[in-house]
């Protein structure tokens, strides 16, 4: 279920949850388009993507999904592998970077919500903020993990596959991946087979231990 039904039941807890999503979207992936940048590609930059401004990377149609099918995506950001100063690793440092970037978003907001608690307490909108923002950014950390293409963790499983005798399983994953991927957050949804169920108890014992 997305969040849209949320807006009828909890407003105020969707318009914070929406605000958190735009915000960790934006965060991952400026931070694929400064690594890139760092390492040499000047593609995002030349694209306006260098920015945390999150109107530079929501696609409208990933957005609606998060609304509509509680799950969605960012516009990918470009880069030309052939610019970076690291051939063969160069794309898994860039596609780390978002999942990195989040991992230190949760835990500086798991270490502010551990901080702030005490003093105003679960329910106020402050620590409730801190909450959805480093859950989400935990969650979509440990999904982009998955070594799946389009998501992030694939660069680092098809760079360990670099040699030519990987040629075929490459092209297998570069070409089949995202439709296995599709398919299977099809299937969850429609079947609520728990296939990403580790996803959320990831991101809920990160913030609790950093919290």
């Amino acid at each position: 279920m997305g969040l849209i039904s949320l807006l009828f039941q909890e407003p105020l807890a969707f318009f914070v949850l929406v605000v958190a999503l735009v915000f960790t979207l934006s965060v991952h992936e400026a931070a694929h388009a400064w690594v890139g940048h760092l390492l040499g590609d000047s593609t995002a930059k030349r694209m306006g993507r260098l920015t945390l401004n999150p109107f530079a990377h929501l696609d409208p149609l990933g957005s609606l999904m998060i609304l509509f099918a509680g799950f969605g995506y960012a516009k990918p950001v470009p880069f030309n592998p052939y610019n970076l100063r690291y051939q063969r690793w160069g794309p898994a440092l860039v596609a780390a970077a978002g999942p990195g970037s989040n991992f230190l978003f949760g835990m500086l907001c798991a270490l502010a919500y551990g901080w702030l608690v005490p003093m105003l307490g679960p329910a106020n909108l402050l620590t409730l903020t801190l909450l959805f923002l480093g859950q989400i950014n935990f969650a979509l950390m440990a999904f982009n993990l998955v070594p799946v293409p389009p998501l992030d963790g694939s660069k680092a499983l098809l760079a360990f596959l670099a040699g030519p005798q990987h040629a075929r399983t490459r092209y297998l994953l570069e070409t089949q991946g995202p439709s296995i991927l599709f398919m299977l957050i099809i299937l969850e949804i429609l079947f609520n087979f728990g296939l990403f169920s580790w996803i959320s108890w990831v991101a809920t014992g990160l913030f609790r231990f950093f919290s």
